[in-house]
């Protein structure tokens, strides 16, 4: 398994640091007067913030199932180049219809890269592993927001070569690395555990064993079938996940494209700004690492959500009633280690069962979260400056109703696991005492599991 995380995780981290730091840049850019020399207002510099989670919740579920029929090597490096372009036209626009276009497809081809990942990797982990992997994956979230910061800086010493200011080079750098990063992606990411060829078939075999049991039953290879997607698209998880989900992503987004403006209005600025940024990403990354790894050890990941949303919440009561620069600064600090650790993701790909029904399940349940990145792009106006108080109070009002989904769906996970413990959901196998018509009828305990999925007695829902 060392072997399958030195080929999986550090090479889909970096990447995934490409794609949020590529995603967010225009707020950095935005400090270097992009929207004067655009001639941008402030109500359309939002509208191509909005446009961009337009299109990527949009080919999110679709790019899911894609990647299921093709070789993760070829779609998610595919994606990268084309998104890499995107960037690199994105630096080289002049007017506002321009950057409304690029920031449309930049959302289409990022779209895939996220719930792909998500996906693949609980492909590859047992349930008890994946969330410290996806933690470490998510980290690089963080580790882009520090970067982006001191790489705006660098290259804004670029202002003015080549006749371009220094917005533009941030976009065309950034798109330059991410264009090379794709190219070599194709031979760099490795395919699923039934057909990875870096591994001898001994070790595919042990992959596979360890995942079937864990409840993964489908490990070893499962055709498509329109029943597993609908499955996805009618159970009560999904959309409960969804509101989660909604209630971490409209926050975390909010606060990385408005993090360097907040800073600014504040006080300083825009280079200082930038720079402030970066401890508040590092504690926000070792915190994400931290508690992926204690929720693996615990398994308790609705309640590392919830004492984490509440930390969140604190932070966004102290930045709506604060007008003092310091005070306001350390509840960045707050915010940021209570929203970026939240455990999202892992949690959904945890409760569901079915490699076809998880991808679609998780495109969905991250479309919609992402989806709220539209909102997140329209609550800091510019009239608010310096405080941005309703921005804050909407961010408050999206973590409160995480936490009632997240204490919701933990008790009916918990619910359901205690009807399954008291036998009520059982089978009647055939050559076997009890069960009921209602939960099925079946050959064997192979066949309910394969049949049933999560659904099936035996499983035990994460909570």
């Amino acid at each position: 398994m060392r072997k399958v995380d030195m080929r999986t995780i550090p090479w889909l981290s970096f990447l995934y640091l490409l794609c949020f730091l590529d995603r967010t840049s225009i707020g950095n850019a935005k400090l270097y007067n992009m929207e004067a020399q655009l001639g941008l207002t402030d109500t359309q510099y939002l509208i191509c913030l909005t446009i961009f989670f337009i299109s990527y919740a949009l080919f999110e579920v679709p790019s899911n199932v894609v990647l299921k029929r093709l070789k993760p090597s070829v779609w998610l490096s595919t994606l990268m180049v084309l998104w890499g372009i995107m960037m690199v036209v994105q630096g080289l626009v002049h007017n506002y219809s321009g950057l409304l276009v690029m920031r449309w497809m930049l959302g289409a081809f990022e779209a895939g890269l996220f719930p792909g990942v998500t996906y693949y990797l609980s492909c590859w982990y047992k349930r008890s592993e994946f969330g410290v992997r996806a933690a470490i994956f998510f980290s690089a979230a963080t580790i882009s927001g520090a970067f982006g910061g001191l790489l705006a800086v660098g290259i804004a010493k670029m202002n003015g070569i080549g006749g371009k200011p220094a917005w533009a080079w941030i976009f065309i750098i950034e798109g330059l690395v991410t264009v090379v990063a794709g190219a070599v992606s194709y031979w760099i990411i490795v395919d699923f555990p039934d057909n990875a060829t870096f591994l001898t078939e001994a070790e595919r075999t042990v992959v596979i064993r360890r995942l079937q049991g864990d409840a993964q039953f489908s490990a070893a290879g499962e055709k498509m079938q329109w029943r597993h997607i609908k499955k996805a698209l009618t159970e009560w998880k999904t959309y409960l996940a969804m509101i989660v989900y909604a209630g971490i992503d409209m926050p975390l987004y909010a606060f990385a494209l408005f993090l360097p403006s907040i800073i600014n209005h504040v006080r300083y600025s825009a280079t200082k700004a930038n720079l402030l940024t970066v401890p508040v990403y590092a504690l926000a990354c070792i915190s994400t690492c931290l508690v992926g790894f204690l929720a693996d050890r615990h398994g308790n990941r609705g309640m590392f959500n919830f004492i984490l949303l509440s930390i969140a919440g604190v932070g966004y009561i102290i930045l709506i009633v604060s007008r003092d620069a310091a005070l306001s600064y350390f509840a960045v600090f707050l915010s940021a280690c209570g929203i970026y650790p939240c455990i999202r993701d892992a949690w959904m790909s945890n409760n569901s069962e079915g490699t076809y029904k998880r991808s679609v399940a998780l495109a969905m349940v991250i479309s919609w979260g992402n989806l709220q990145g539209a909102v997140s792009s329209n609550v800091y106006r510019a009239n608010q400056t310096p405080w941005y108080p309703l921005g804050h109070e909407l961010v408050l009002m999206y973590i409160g109703t995480g936490l009632i989904a997240t204490a919701t769906f933990r008790f009916l996970l918990k619910r359901e696991n205690a009807r399954r413990d008291r036998g009520e959901r059982d089978e009647i196998i055939e050559g076997r005492e009890g069960g009921f018509e209602v939960n099925g009828r079946f050959a064997s305990v192979e066949d309910a599991k394969r049949e049933k999925g999560d659904e099936w007695s035996g499983y035990r829902y994460t909570l």
